[in-house]
């Protein structure tokens, strides 16, 4: 009797595992008896779960790490890049649920779909990091936009949410659209989709042919959409200040961290021997991003729309190492991404704290005399954009610095000058935050005691920035590993 050749699901245990489960919490919410009571109980059981599966998912992760596996007939990878990328979304859709829950309560939003959306979200982002092939990337990316497009309209009742649900969406396919046309020509350039086989197709090969360039675009448009860089920035910041906050929250930092990782394998992996061909396209995109975030958040007076604008420069800032297109650049970004993390979800508590009864406020204006009144929120918002601002010793001067370091070591002057003429101008925004908090009269006091839940994430967040100068060695390490099975890859 001939054997079958079972597969090994070794390295894709995580990914399965958190498709199990989102699958049975799916089933678990549907069954649940109906009332609105008996619906808030469902979805504050199953948030709970979510995040337990997400910390267990975690867990696996690391204990899969490890040297380089292929699965799925050479469609799947894991790698310690892999694992550096996906730690990082998991602890991104973790603590967005936690800050979440409440939110959602007073709301009338708590429902069990909502951490379910982020479960399956969180499957696509990790499908797309290990991803080694264009087919198996645009799987990943499908699954994670769709679940984004819901998530983003998901405050049914209100105007602005349903608008950025829908632009959204409309963006996001033109964006795809543009991602598959591009890898359609590399295909029938290359001959093949797999990332081993495109990077043996180039390497040691000549001046690529122009049908292969012009789909090499195509794929850096469509990957640059997902991470909100310019000039396909247009839907970050209607999205932004249209989805509910905690929805803002989680996409500030779980899609961007795994979009940001994509973009690294494509580029290095597959695509390592054309540094010369995109390398300049980078480059534009990325002084791009930096200029227009420090300048057009200038002028905003809604916190969400600024934090929008800031993200796109915070790209811009992560796309210098890219630019660099060597080991350095991938651990600045790397770095660069996990500072990221815990100053955006730090910033976006705070936001979480804006309010006035049962009513959410969102201008700058709202947090005059915060200090007066919420003495240690007023603290840990200032920590974040003196953070954000890159002043020391604050762990995002060292963001910034390694991103810095690694476009002067590839000679790239010209790039780090303009990135750090940008970051000063970025700093005025942030610190008209902290002018605004501290130095304006109190006019009306926002509620009072802030949730449990968002004062947790909001010590976290604040220990891990102000503490990173002690002890940077295991993020540090654990990123030029990464940076280092990138390129061994």
């Amino acid at each position: 009797m001939p054997s079958a050749n079972v597969p090994n699901l070794i390295p894709a245990l995580p990914e399965l595992f958190l498709a199990f489960i989102a699958m049975a919490l799916l089933v678990l919410g549907v069954f649940q008896k109906a009332g609105r009571r008996e619906e808030n109980r469902t979805a504050r059981l199953i948030s709970s779960l979510s995040v337990v599966t997400l910390g267990l998912t975690l867990l696996l992760v690391v204990t899969v790490s490890g040297t380089r596996m292929l699965a799925f007939n050479d469609l799947f990878v894991t790698d310690p890049f892999a694992t550096f990328a996906k730690v990082m979304v998991l602890l991104a859709s973790g603590f967005s649920i936690v800050i979440s829950r409440e939110y959602m309560l007073r709301q009338d939003m708590e429902r069990f779909e909502y951490p379910v959306l982020i479960l399956l979200a969180t499957l696509g982002m990790m499908m797309m990091i290990s991803a080694n092939d264009l087919i198996a990337l645009y799987l990943g990316l499908e699954l994670q936009s769709l679940s984004l497009y819901v998530i983003a309209a998901f405050q049914r009742d209100d105007a602005r949410s349903t608008e950025a649900g829908v632009k959204y969406f409309v963006l996001g396919a033109l964006a795809s659209g543009m991602l598959l046309y591009g890898a359609s020509l590399v295909y029938g350039f290359a001959g093949t989709t797999g990332f081993d086989g495109l990077a043996a197709r180039f390497h040691g090969a000549g001046a690529p042919s122009v049908g292969l360039i012009v789909g090499i675009v195509f794929i850096l448009a469509g990957l640059a959409f997902k991470v909100s860089a310019v000039p396909f920035h247009m839907w970050t910041p209607d999205v932004y200040e249209g989805a509910p906050t905690p929805v803002t929250a989680f996409f500030s930092v779980g899609p961007k961290i795994a979009a940001v990782a994509l973009l690294l394998r494509v580029m290095i992996g597959p695509f390592g021997e054309l540094v010369a061909q995109w390398q300049q396209i980078v480059v534009f995109i990325s002084i791009a991003s930096m200029v227009l975030g420090a300048f057009a958040a200038i002028n905003q007076t809604n916190i969400k729309r600024l934090m929008a604008y800031s993200s796109i420069g915070h790209i811009g800032y992560a796309l210098i190492g890219l630019a660099a297109g060597d080991a350095v650049g991938v651990r600045g970004v790397l770095v660069y991404m996990a500072i990221y993390l815990f100053m955006n979800l730090g910033t976006f508590a705070c936001i979480l704290c804006m309010r006035r009864g049962d009513r959410m406020v969102e201008d700058i204006s709202d947090l005059a005399g915060l200090a007066k009144s919420h003495p240690l929120v007023a603290l840990a918002l200032a920590i974040f954009m003196f953070s954000m601002s890159g002043i020391p010793p604050l762990a995002g001067f060292f963001a910034k610095f390694y991103i810095f370091l690694a476009a002067i070591e590839a000679e790239l002057y010209a790039l780090a000058v303009l990135g750090v003429l940008s970051s000063v101008v970025a700093a005025f925004y942030y610190l008209r935050i902290v002018k605004v908090m501290y130095f304006e009269d109190l006019i009306e006091s926002l509620n009072k005691p802030i949730d449990r839940d968002i004062g947790v994430v909001l010590v976290g967040s604040c220990l891990a920035i102000v503490f990173f100068f002690v002890y940077p060695s295991p993020l540090l390490s654990s990123a030029q590993a990464a940076a280092a099975a990138l390129f061994a890859g």
